[in-house]
């Protein structure tokens, strides 16, 4: 019965997949792995997206506040971080100073960088480009370096489906994130800032350019920032290229190299834009500094879950009644953000069949399990999923859930460097598996096959797109294994 279901595309496939049984081990890809008081490698961002590192229990910040806390959201208007997230207001110097920001900087950058890095360190600020690694601990590197030259790099490179709050911060609140780079720059001992933006968001970078004429016009910024003596140059550079949320790519495509992840050591705090040490931070992250020093670390960790304070931006999208970008408490439960912001799944909750919590490069997330997780970094991970960029893109059952399998898997085959063997054969081969599930041209066996593949893509290659490709082409095997094996018996039939 199996022989009269084989074509023969689906016989020499097969053959293929079963030579991936001695595919040899390439995980000396990775090099050597950081030293435990290392940072995690920076997931690419809604741009390029590596494995999501939530923080480790015994390497928290010195000092960090904790919290008991355990009903969450939904968010007051006087906890808000971003309130012209909509465009609703003046986004220039004068609206932006009406709004609270730029109030008293100066103030805060003469109590000192040690002031500002012990706040950031007791308010347990997280990154908020989806690594969750703790902003205290990785800024204290780039601190601690004895160096002249230092440079600030901000990740606006934002470039996974589903992922917009970067572009709605630098198109409505573009000052929050120049203040933001000059407070990190004091705390780190930065003169040099350049923001990195995605090369479609010409109107956005066209805002922001106009929000640093005006800084540098009143003295906000340069020579003589806020009349305190602190100087900081912030430039913005362009490009457009998914792996570039990847640090060690970003820093690369900066230099006029080619976009494409390095291995570590060195790190970018020893040696990086043009051997000079850097570090690189996400949009939404610096944008939230401003706000969280003139309010206290107190404040901001009276948000949230214990180790995933403050307050985070929502990017829902999918089969929703009303798509949206919302800030919202962290910790929130999942269900609650979907209901109340963008209206419910289209069809009611139980038309739902599976979501990603946060961005594609997330795995894949039941109905079950999605009506009573909370949304934070530690909760998520806990589920068998990630935050990531807060991206969620939800799947109800009126599509045809094969076709949302082989479109995601086909976006990493485009947006993969092809400098790791894993990685680039990996993006060959999901695509085309998955095309088969598609069509029903397939066998059961081949269903195994994924499996195969995924353990050899996985912890094999420089940065994490390839982990971000395995989970991904993992959990959906998980979901929808039962689909895919009724389509085969369909199209055998």
């Amino acid at each position: 019965m199996l022989a009269k279901m084989l074509s023969q595309k689906a016989l020499g496939l097969l053959r293929q997949w079963q030579a991936l049984a001695n595919w040899r081990d390439l995980s000396q890809l990775r090099g050597k792995q950081a030293p435990k008081d290392q940072p995690k490698d920076q997931k690419p961002k809604g741009n390029a997206k590596p494995t999501t590192s939530t923080a480790d229990d015994s390497k928290v910040p010195e000092g960090m506040l904790s919290s008991t806390k355990s009903v969450f959201g939904p968010l007051v208007d006087c906890d808000r971080i971003f309130q012209n997230l909509y465009g609703r207001h003046d986004w220039r110097l004068q609206g932006a100073r009406k709004r609270g920001d730029w109030h008293r900087t100066a103030d805060l950058i003469k109590m000192g960088p040690d002031w500002i890095m012990g706040e950031v360190k007791r308010s347990g600020l997280r990154g908020r480009g989806g690594s969750g690694y703790y902003a205290g601990l990785k800024w204290e590197y780039l601190r601690k370096v004895q160096a002249k030259g230092k440079v600030l790099i901000v990740n606006c490179a934002e470039g996974e489906p589903g992922t917009c709050k970067d572009r709605e911060i630098l198109r409505h609140e573009p000052h929050k994130i120049i203040e933001g780079c000059l407070l990190a720059g004091c705390a780190m001992g930065c003169e040099r800032c350049i923001v990195y933006v995605r090369n479609r968001f010409y109107n956005e970078a066209c805002n922001l350019q106009l929000a640093l004429a005006e800084a540098y016009c009143c003295g906000l910024i340069g020579c003589n920032s806020c009349e305190t003596g602190v100087k900081l140059d912030i430039i913005v550079q362009r490009g457009d290229r998914y792996l570039t949320g990847e640090e060690t790519a970003l820093v690369n495509c900066l230099m006029g190299k080619l976009a494409r992840p390095r291995r570590r050591p060195p790190f970018l705090h020893e040696q990086g834009y043009f051997d000079h040490p850097c570090v690189v931070v996400n949009t939404e992250t610096l944008a939230v500094l401003p706000t969280m020093l003139r309010r206290g670390a107190v404040w901001f960790t009276s948000l949230g879950s214990d180790k995933n304070f403050g307050t985070k931006l929502f990017c829902i999208s999918g089969h929703v009644v009303n798509p949206c970008t919302v800030e919202e408490e962290m910790s929130m439960p999942l269900r609650n953000i979907i209901e109340r912001h963008a209206g419910g799944v289209c069809g009611g909750w139980d038309n739902l069949l599976a979501l990603w919590p946060g961005g594609l490069s997330t795995p894949l997330m039941g109905a079950a399990c999605a009506g009573q997780v909370l949304m934070d970094f530690d909760h998520l991970s806990a589920a068998g999923s990630e935050l990531g960029t807060a991206a969620i893109i939800v799947i109800s059952k009126d599509c045809d859930p094969l076709l949302v399998m082989q479109h995601s898997i086909e976006f990493f085959m485009d947006q993969t460097c092809k400098q790791c063997t894993p990685c680039r054969d990996g993006a060959i081969w999901l695509p085309e598996l998955f095309s088969n599930f598609v069509k029903g041209e397939a066998v059961p066996q081949m269903i195994e096959f994924v499996d195969i593949i995924r353990k050899k893509m996985e912890n094999s290659t420089i940065c994490g797109l390839c982990d971000s490709q395995a989970n991904l082409a993992g959990s959906l095997i998980q979901h929808f294994r039962p689909l895919i094996e009724a389509r085969i018996l369909e199209y055998a039939n």
